[in-house]
């Protein structure tokens, strides 16, 4: 094998431990560099001005005589098969000159197929690599990948589809077992599907439910090979747990739903608040001014429950709404005690209402209407007879309340907020002292 800068004797015999030398004394670069692939034939190295004073001719192996034949693979020289020895010849027999051409062929044809094993076994290595790339592709997107063989009935799929269908993990599977798996109800329109696709070709693409998880799954599909007469021969395809997407569209539906009752509640809300307060207040000016808090209020009670997907609203987010953020760390004028806790969407909406209405009144008429009132809240959860909400509302240190007070529209708004929270009760007094309120609400059970 000859190379740039040096040759090297990949197999040889009689030259002991010599494995090869620098290109610059080798005979067989002269055979390479002959045109064609004729044989280089030397008789005499003395008598020939190329090798005469060649290191191998005159020091050991003291070579006087060569024949070498290239080995030619793919069109290109890359070595010669050669005959030395350290006696001279007057000739060189034709026939053995011949069978020499003929071992470099076998030689050629040793390195061709030994080039085309190493090929092939890169491209079966890299071809299992594509594989198993393709598996864990599969695997990490819960694909469950299937090839239907139509003539035999048998499914040959990956592990993912196996769990999916809660088939057997080892074995034959075929399509009657697939369809086995899949509930009675969406087996017709699967069976309806597959006929489509072998029939007319289109693509075959169904939403159907695991017989033993009830998990939705889509089966999609393609006839991929067809006979002569156009018979169909292999489906191909592929299956996807569509479950998830499925409860999110649900829930999604469930909350616009819940949605459109909500904003038509609240509308129905604001129209009666708008017609009581302008009622109550003609003048245009007074009207924006009475109407605008109540409807602010509302507000950011729907944008409190909006971003809670209508869930609920925790009691101290109500407070806070009223009496600012910090009224747990640095109330002004307030005391206020009570274990947080989560209110439903009415709950919330209606209690957020009563507490606008009362923080109005205390901050016009009543004791935060002075320096030294102060309004105190407490509220408690009873659990018998019936689990609820108790809140209480006290002003004391303001203005004394005039015996006879006119029952105003926010009295009225306060004793008909909770309209939508059934057996709720909320009872309002204008004591001397100051306002007093008591709000009752049921509560839901809270989870075992």
């Amino acid at each position: 094998m000859v190379g740039q800068d040096r040759q090297w004797f990949r197999s040889c015999v009689g030259l002991g431990d010599m494995s090869g030398t620098g290109t610059d004394v080798s005979f067989c670069a002269h055979t390479l560099a002959l045109p064609g692939d004729e044989p280089l034939v030397v008789l005499d190295t003395h008598h020939d001005e190329r090798f005469r004073d060649n290191p191998l001719v005159t020091s050991w192996p003291f070579l006087r005589f060569y024949v070498g034949a290239p080995i030619i693979v793919g069109g290109h020289k890359i070595g010669s098969l050669c005959v030395l020895s350290a006696t001279p010849r007057e000739s060189a027999d034709p026939e053995m000159l011949a069978q020499l051409v003929d071992l470099s062929g076998v030689a050629a044809a040793l390195f061709a197929l030994k080039e085309e094993a190493s090929v092939r076994a890169r491209t079966a290595a890299a071809l299992l690599r594509e594989e198993w790339r393709h598996a864990l592709t599969l695997e990490a997107g819960k694909v469950g990948s299937w090839v239907w063989d139509i003539r035999t009935g048998e499914v040959a799929c990956n592990e993912t589809f196996r769990r999916m269908y809660d088939l057997p993990e080892t074995g034959a599977i075929t399509f009657a077992q697939v369809l086995e798996a899949t509930q009675g109800v969406d087996r017709t329109a699967i069976e309806a599907g597959i006929e489509a696709s072998l029939r007319n070709g289109v693509d075959f693409n169904i939403e159907a439910r695991a017989a033993s998880t009830g998990r939705w799954l889509t089966m999609r599909g393609r006839v991929y090979q067809r006979d002569t007469e156009g018979k169909p021969l292999i489906m191909m395809g592929a299956s996807i747990d569509i479950t998830e997407s499925k409860q999110s569209a649900d829930q999604t539906r469930l909350l616009l739903r819940e949605l459109n009752h909500r904003v038509k509640n609240t509308l129905a809300m604001i129209q009666s608040v708008a017609r009581q307060t302008i009622r109550q207040n003609p003048d245009p000016r007074a009207f924006i001014d009475a109407f605008s808090g109540r409807l602010q209020t509302i507000s950011e009670a729907h944008v409190l429950l909006a971003d809670r997907d209508w869930s609920g609203v925790h009691m101290d987010e109500v407070i806070a709404a009223q009496l600012g953020p910090n009224f747990r760390s640095h109330p002004d004028h307030a005391d206020v005690q009570g274990e947080d806790l989560m209110l439903p969407a009415d709950h919330a909406l209606g209690l957020g209402l009563i507490l606008h209405e009362l923080t109005t009144n205390a901050h016009r008429y009543g004791a935060w209407s002075t320096k030294t009132g102060v309004v105190s809240i407490i509220w408690t959860i009873q659990e018998s007879p019936r689990r609820g909400l108790a809140l209480q509302w006290r002003e004391s240190g303001g203005p004394a309340v005039p015996a006879e007070r006119e029952y105003g529209l926010g009295a009225r708004l306060i004793e008909r907020s909770l309209g939508k929270v059934l057996d709720s009760e909320v009872k309002l007094e204008f004591r001397p002292e100051g306002v007093a309120a008591d709000v009752w609400m049921p509560l839901p059970a809270e989870p075992a």
